[in-house]
């Protein structure tokens, strides 16, 4: 069950393309409602209502499996929903694909990143955007604009010529996720991106997920399993447990411990399911 919207009112905003409806005065920069994906037999997503406000940053935890990462999915356009619809700044849209919700200001940072190892960072910030001045590249202009949206969002390189396969997997993310943000993202969704990382690795994260959310004018949601971070950085948490959003709740109005122990409670359902079941 999810609870009112909190956060910032979001700026009026045109009809995005590809949506319908009247623009309405909606406080959130994204909505899904009533949201369900079925893969054959299997229900992967029940009934999830999700809402995002304007520079907010949301935590979705739960077991592997719960569904998150296909919720991100269909927010990013990679899936569509099997019922349900989305609405972006108050106007429902169909996602055509991962472009087209891009293009809407909608965009994904996954574990696997998309980075060529082989090619330095600034060349990694501008793939596929590539400045060009005639048939070659404008090695100069990236690099020099590569540096100063890195300067900006306060991440550190020694060069950006370096090439990514020498960094740490925390420099990894960081720059997906300002190649996102330079490309005019205005909702960025992160899966996991802490996992498998060490304390130093992820306070890079943390610091650049904190400093979004400074600066008010992207929005966040964040798959984390680690609690105690999600509280830390994350504006308000829900829990996703067999494809439904079962906790909406402000960061501040919860704890590492009630959150474990919703999950722990879950783990002993199903044990004496098992049980039961032998």
């Amino acid at each position: 069950m999810t609870t009112p919207a909190s956060g910032q009112p979001a700026e009026p905003a045109g009809a995005p393309s590809g949506a319908g409806g009247t623009a309405t005065a909606d406080p959130d920069v994204l909505r899904a409602e009533h949201i369900s994906k079925r893969f054959g037999a299997v229900t992967a997503l029940r009934d999830v209502n999700l809402h995002l406000a304007r520079g907010e940053v949301l935590g979705l935890i739960g077991d592997n499996g719960a569904g998150k990462s296909t919720l991100l999915k269909i927010l990013c356009g990679f899936q569509r929903p099997t019922t349900g619809r989305i609405l972006l700044h108050g106007q429902e849209v169909t996602f055509k694909s991962v472009d087209h919700a891009r293009s809407l200001g909608i965009d994904a940072v996954y574990q696997d990143l998309a980075l060529i190892n082989e090619l330095t960072v600034f060349h990694n910030m501008y793939l596929n955007r590539e400045h060009v001045r005639g048939p070659l590249l404008s090695n100069r202009s990236m690099r020099r604009e590569a540096r100063k949206h890195l300067d900006e969002m306060g991440i550190q390189f020694p060069s950006v010529d370096v090439a990514v396969a020498k960094l740490s997997g925390g420099q990894r993310q960081a720059i997906a996720v300002a190649r996102s943000v330079y490309s005019d993202a205005k909702i960025l969704l992160l899966d996991e991106p802490l996992a498998a990382m060490g304390v130093k690795e992820g306070a890079i994260i943390l610091d650049l997920v904190q400093d979004l959310k400074r600066r008010g004018d992207v929005s966040v949601i964040i798959i984390a399993h680690n609690y105690g971070q999600v509280l830390e950085v994350c504006d308000r948490v829900n829990l996703v447990q067999h494809g439904e959003i079962t906790l909406d709740k402000m960061s501040r109005d919860t704890s590492v411990q009630e959150l474990t122990e919703l999950v722990v409670a879950e783990y002993r359902k199903a044990m004496e399911a098992r049980q039961h079941n032998a």
